[in-house]
């Protein structure tokens, strides 16, 4: 019974920020909704431990991040991968201004310790936030154990709201020029059935079962995590599986968006958003109201850093001014927000599947490329740097 009243509530924080997000028509991200109402709920009379009670434990996660990986490796092949290495640049070069005035402002104003616990979160999201907070724990800063996670949830606040924001700008400039037929990035607004790999194309239609899909994702995860232990995790175990996703999408082992048709993908989205809202049980009403104004002035040093090089960046390397700070602000949260934000901000302006998709086509692949850069990659170097700075 605790299960299920546990996954009850759960789901009912989900679809309220999906409700939300649909009012709003994006403006306000279900992501950042669902944050506030866990919050709240760690606040009054939520569990603390309601995400494991409803089985979204550790070890699931571990599981379902690497699942989500690799279906996210099929959502872009070599060649994509390869054209989008503007929005790498533009991701990191945001990265490192963010890092550059968020430290020098901030030194000015707050302690050493304080402003090294707020670089991390504000490059990589929740991913830095949790290696920080456990590396203060681990060196017995407990006046400081909450900021990087405090500080995750207030720069959702600016965050996610201010992406949405910009990617209906994009996409509604990417409108107008589709209805004149000067189409950007894809000559189409649909992918071409071709591109269907042909492996999966051969196996007849009645053996391409969820569960055989599912299979094929495990059996590739299991081999990136297992590349991944033989090189010691030098490389990022989740780098590994994103790699094999696309690998196994290119050669034709695995059709794309390969979860979605197995139906499993939305479960296991809300499976590993639950657990990263967990992390907000670490955090009380007084430690916040304490640590506010330094959050909030980092925060905006940091989103400063980003806008100006992504300002300066933006037209060089092609892209328009809001797609560049779009994909700058990925750092802030990356996967799974970023996929969401991005799905939903499309889907509230297209009026048809077609629109959606060209919009999709141009939006998503810089975001989830900026986020894999920052958040899977650069973030999880900054903050094993900056734990030695303590």
């Amino acid at each position: 019974m605790q299960t299920v009243i546990a996954l009850s509530v759960i789901m009912l924080f989900l679809f309220v920020g999906e409700w939300v997000s649909t009012l709003s028509k994006a403006y306000i991200p279900s992501v950042f909704v669902t944050a506030v109402l866990f919050l709240i709920g760690y606040w009054t009379i939520v569990p603390k431990n309601v995400t494991t009670t409803a089985t979204f434990t550790p070890a699931f996660t571990t599981m379902i991040q690497a699942a989500l990986l690799v279906h996210m490796g099929t959502l872009m092949d070599f060649k994509t991968l390869l054209h989008q290495w503007r929005a790498v640049v533009i991701a990191l070069c945001g990265v490192a201004g963010t890092a550059l005035l968020a430290m020098g402002g901030g030194l000015l104003l707050f302690n050493w310790k304080t402003v090294i616990a707020s670089v991390p979160p504000l490059t990589g999201g929740i991913v830095a936030a949790f290696l920080m907070s456990n590396g203060l724990k681990a060196a017995h800063i407990t006046a400081l154990v909450s900021f990087p996670v405090s500080m995750f949830v207030v720069h959702s606040i600016i965050g996610y709201p201010l992406t949405a924001f910009l990617l209906k700008k994009e996409g509604k400039r990417l409108l107008t020029n589709y209805h004149r037929g000067e189409f950007e990035e894809v000559a189409e607004p649909e992918q071409p059935e071709e591109s269907k790999p042909k492996f999966v194309d051969r196996l007849p239609k009645i053996y391409q079962t969820s569960a055989f899909q599912i299979f094929t994702v495990m059996a590739l995860a299991g081999l990136a995590l297992g590349a991944a232990a033989l090189m010691k995790n030098a490389i990022n175990p989740y780098i590994i599986c994103l790699v094999f996703g696309v690998i196994g999408h290119q050669v034709g082992l695995l059709p794309s968006h390969v979860l979605e048709k197995a139906g499993v993908f939305n479960w296991l989205m809300y499976g590993l958003l639950s657990y990263i809202f967990s992390f907000l049980a670490t955090v009380t009403p007084q430690n916040l109201v304490n640590i506010l104004i330094p959050i909030v002035t980092m925060i905006l040093l940091g989103i400063l850093g980003m806008f100006i090089v992504s300002f300066l960046l933006a037209k060089p390397l092609g892209f328009s001014r809001e797609m560049a700070f779009a994909s700058a602000l990925t750092a802030l949260f990356g996967f799974p927000a970023d996929y969401i934000v991005t799905h939903e901000s499309a889907k509230n302006l297209a009026q048809t599947p077609e629109e959606e998709n060209y919009i999709l086509a141009n939006t998503l692949p810089k975001m989830l490329v900026g986020g894999f850069a920052t958040v899977s990659v650069a973030s999880v170097i900054i903050a094993s740097i900056f734990l030695k700075l303590l």
